[in-house]
């Protein structure tokens, strides 16, 4: 997870992050529920810090009712009893913040108890990434997730990326794979930068904060905690042209995005 306080009150001059702090994606996905003009949502997330800040930033964002917010254990897999609560809200929609094998085991629980056909069921970008979706297969068709990245993303280094990835690996890279490949890009920019001469640490914490490098989302640039300013786009899980259940960009949510806590970061 990316606890909140390290974008916020405890940011430390040498902690960068090429993801997003836990509330960012769940922002998104509040603002994208009322741009649909939903009314009622019911919520529900593990009962842990990551779990609070999903809830709390989909709340920042959203302009509705909130028909319930359930918080369940981590770790669980069985949900019929929150099913059953969620089937007698009748709420307009359902967003749910469970990473893992839990948003698997919801995501089939969920289609299989008919409830698709009552409502919309929306997940952060990680909760309908290309790995849950070749794990829980067609069931996943139709559903929308927020996400600072996508494989269609219309860049050259994207482009590059996805393609030699599948080459080398036999599969589509997830969320975490792109991000990953970032990290390492910024990296390798940093080391480029100061000529490796790693024990000037100033030197290199400047050269990591200028990101002089390539990314798969587009333009990158970090903010004073250091957390990236970037947009969030909505999603859709459909087919593409070779009949994969893959995530297609449907529009940017957020643009230029940073977070609710850089203002309590103490490097302004």
């Amino acid at each position: 997870a990316a606890p909140s306080p390290l974008a916020g009150a405890q940011c430390n001059p040498y902690f960068f992050a090429v993801s997003w702090p836990n509330d960012a994606y769940h922002e998104a996905a509040g603002k994208y529920a009322t741009e649909k003009g939903f009314k009622n949502v019911y919520l529900m997330a593990p009962n842990y810090q990551a779990g609070k800040d999903s809830l709390a930033g989909f709340k920042r964002f959203f302009k509705g009712k909130i028909a319930d917010e359930v918080y369940t254990n981590l770790g669980q897999l069985d949900y019929s009893a929150e099913l059953a609560q969620v089937r007698a809200a009748k709420p307009d929609a359902i967003y749910v913040f469970l990473p893992g094998g839990m948003g698997i085991n919801f995501i089939k629980q969920f289609v299989a108890a008919g409830l698709s056909k009552d409502m919309q069921l929306a997940v952060p970008g990680f909760g309908s990434d290309q790995d849950i979706i070749r794990a829980v297969g067609e069931p996943m068709l139709g559903l929308f997730d927020t996400a600072h990245w996508a494989l269609d993303m219309d860049n050259a280094a994207n482009k590059k990326f996805v393609a030699e990835f599948e080459k080398e690996y036999k599969r589509l890279p997830s969320l975490f794979a792109s991000q990953g490949y970032d990290a390492a890009q910024l990296i390798d920019a940093a080391v480029r930068d100061v000529k490796g001469q790693l024990d000037d640490k100033e030197a290199v914490r400047k050269a990591l904060k200028a990101a002089r490098f390539q990314s798969v989302r587009g333009e990158f640039k970090f903010n004073t905690n250091q957390y990236p300013i970037q947009n969030y786009y909505l999603r859709e899980v459909g087919k593409d042209s070779q009949g994969r259940l893959v995530n297609k960009t449907k529009g940017i949510v957020l643009k230029d995005h940073g977070d609710a806590y850089v203002q309590d970061c103490k490097m302004q």
